[in-house]
């Protein structure tokens, strides 16, 4: 636009320094010609448009969004329009309670009220994309700053509203995965009509008043307790299962032994003694007699 308006301006000057009673006339030409090749180039300049890779652009003319989209690559647009480029790949927003860690400086994580009226604090991140075809409306409806507009009060107000269906300590554990299928729901809704896609909610954390917390880890070490103390308690049970079985063994060896046993088995056993006996180093004399038990004597 700017060598468009100086090329205009060079070429009214030049008609009016051409009358030829006026010193500068011989300068008319040539500032015609200069101000028509600025005019042009001007012109030609306005008329090509890049468009980098990932992102859309939308034309604007005097006010009036154009319902056609610029994709990537060189474009050739109305000289006179305004062209709003936006970015077409996935960002994120961050809503945190660590400093400089979100998209807002300092703390900007979303505190909400549970079920049970404790104050729980939610770190979130949001990924979303804007519909390339729906980049017109964007423009029109919402405008350049569509995070601030759209992502983020809907995000807030998403979460503020579903997080009354669960208490804190649900939050915290076993609900934590439903609640957060249940906002992505909600907002995934919000976002289309608004010609946004959201890609992903990523509950980076949720933290709990002190009091719970505390609560909860006793909570949790009480059950770690009772379970080692069943598995103890299962170990001991075991142990005497054994112990019982290995008596009830031994009763029942001694039972045969005391009924099963006859006076040949009984010498038939002393003999097969004997013979071990006779083959140790330790015994040098064994002197047997009929139903008595030997007498074995040693080398000492």
């Amino acid at each position: 636009m700017f060598f468009i308006f100086l090329g205009v301006v060079l070429f009214i000057g030049g008609n009016a320094i051409s009358n030829p009673n006026l010193v500068f006339s011989k300068y008319s030409k040539t500032l015609k010609v200069v101000g028509a090749v600025f005019a042009i180039l001007g012109l030609t300049s306005s008329a090509v448009v890049q468009v980098d890779a990932g992102e859309v652009g939308v034309q604007s003319v005097f006010g009036k969004v154009q319902p056609s989209t610029l994709n990537s690559g060189l474009n050739f647009v109305n000289p006179l329009a305004k062209v709003v480029v936006f970015d077409a790949k996935t960002q994120n927003y961050t809503m945190s309670s660590v400093h400089d860690e979100g998209d807002k400086a300092g703390d900007d994580a979303i505190r909400v009220l549970t079920k049970d009226g404790l104050e729980v604090v939610v770190d979130l991140t949001v990924l979303f994309r804007i519909i390339p075809s729906e980049a017109p409306h964007v423009l029109a409806e919402i405008g350049e700053d569509y995070k601030d507009k759209v992502v983020r009060p809907i995000t807030r107000t998403m979460i503020r509203d579903n997080a009354v269906y669960y208490d804190a300590v649900g939050l915290y554990s076993l609900k934590r995965n439903e609640f957060q299928q249940r906002i992505y729901t909600d907002i995934e809704k919000n976002f289309k009509k608004r010609g946004l896609v959201l890609e992903q909610l990523l509950i980076r954390n949720i933290n709990l008043p002190t009091s719970v917390k505390t609560t909860i880890e006793s909570k949790i070490n009480a059950e770690q307790d009772a379970q080692k103390m069943q598995f103890v308690l299962q170990k001991e049970k075991q142990e005497a299962e054994r112990k019982r079985v290995e008596a009830q063994g031994i009763a029942d060896y001694q039972k045969i032994l005391s009924t099963g046993l006859s006076d040949k088995q009984l010498q038939y056993e002393s003999i097969i003694a004997q013979k071990e006996l006779a083959k140790s180093p330790n015994a040098k004399v064994i002197i047997m007699g009929g139903k008595s038990a030997p007498i074995i004597l040693g080398n000492q």
